[in-house]
């Protein structure tokens, strides 16, 4: 028996004569000099009721790390038991964990595009990983239906990156099932926000009575903590030992674990609630801005940090771009997307008119 994972089976759509490339990020595009448009990490200065508190930390490193309030912590600001909660190293060491503990599943299917890291460590885990492919001329809507009613684990990202797709909960809470295990990846859940409605719209972070959920959630984007590493993960405490049991030692570091405790307390729900305002309203003014460039086309209802954007030629724009200090992400690294599409992360309104300006006459040359 060969030791390489299968290759991925297509349920829906056409996976395409090249694979992608999924070890691809946005890191990759960011080079020193650029500005960046390419990773969706929020940057600004730390608030001192989050930088404090790991500052704390670096005087008692030699101590090892206590999970334990965090995930109070945590599990108080989603309404759960600290035994619903698994701290990690990111978001994408939980992918790791999944694919690792849940060795036994038989139907693995990701629902793309979507971040590549799901599949990816499904894939090095040997899983033979299947795909349902949304479709660009459907605004990328997931319709449950195409999900193999067998499909015994089924992941897809909510926002979805990086199509900036917010699927409505509902839609979501149909795939759930006895014998299935259904992974959200809320990565980017705290970066939605709908006018006249409190909290995250269309999160299923609280929900419990849901069979085999599991939410991703991470800390790295809307607080700028990429480097610190810090995400956790949500579900039925049985579900969660069997994860918590393929996961090293003292996974994530005492100050990582001091953010989630400072990120999880009612002053930062309220700030990451009006960053999320913010963001709505410059991401209006980017895509207002992007409607006026003939042939370019923003794909679906953006709702996140970021929006995905269909135009002719987008490889050789991007180069483009580079030459003139800019950095964007490809989207051909993403299953079910092509050559043809960028992303764009949202920034303040006076760097999105510099861009859109000098997108217009790359495109014009």
């Amino acid at each position: 028996m060969s030791d390489q994972p299968s290759a991925p089976t297509p349920v829906a759509g056409s996976v395409g004569a090249c694979e992608p490339d999924l070890a691809h990020h946005g890191d990759a595009e960011a080079s020193a000099g650029l500005i960046d448009l390419a990773v969706n990490v929020r940057r600004a200065p730390m608030p001192t009721w989050l930088a404090g508190p790991i500052a704390d930390t670096l005087t008692d490193l030699a101590r090892y790390p206590d999970p334990a309030p965090a995930r109070a912590a945590v599990a108080a600001r989603h309404r759960r038991h600290p035994d619903e909660v698994l701290l990690t190293a990111g978001a994408a060491e939980g992918f790791v964990l999944i694919a690792q503990a849940l060795r036994g599943v038989r139907r693995p299917v990701v629902v793309h595009p979507q971040f590549t890291e799901p599949e990816a460590a499904l894939r090095a885990a040997g899983h033979q990983v299947e795909r349902v492919l949304l479709d660009p001329a459907e605004d990328f809507r997931l319709d449950p239906d195409r999900v193999p009613a067998d499909a015994d684990l089924v992941m897809i990202g909510n926002p979805t990156n990086p199509t900036s797709v917010l699927h409505p909960a509902r839609t979501l809470a149909a795939l759930a099932r006895p014998g299935r295990v259904l992974v959200i990846d809320e990565a980017f859940a705290d970066t939605t926000a709908v006018t006249g409605r409190p909290g995250e719209p269309e999160s299923l972070a609280e929900r419990r009575d849901l069979p085999g959920l599991l939410v991703v959630r991470s800390l790295t984007k809307t607080w700028g903590l990429a480097g610190l590493r810090i995400g956790y993960l949500l579900g039925a405490p049985d579900l969660l030992s069997r994860l918590a049991a393929v996961q090293p030692l003292w996974a994530v570091s005492t100050p990582a674990l001091a953010a989630a405790s400072a990120c999880a307390t009612p002053v930062a729900v309220r700030a990451e609630r009006a960053i999320a305002a913010e963001l709505a309203a410059d991401r209006d003014h980017l895509v207002a801005r992007l409607a006026y460039l003939p042939g370019v086309r923003v794909a679906g209802r953006p709702a996140s940090a970021f929006v995905l954007l269909h135009l002719a030629g987008a490889g050789r724009i991007r180069a483009a771009l580079r030459d003139r200090g800019w950095a964007v992400r490809r989207g051909d690294t993403f299953p079910g997307l092509g050559p043809d599409w960028l992303r764009v992360a949202v920034r303040d309104q006076s760097t999105t008119d510099a861009f859109v300006e000098v997108l217009r006459e790359t495109m014009e040359a």
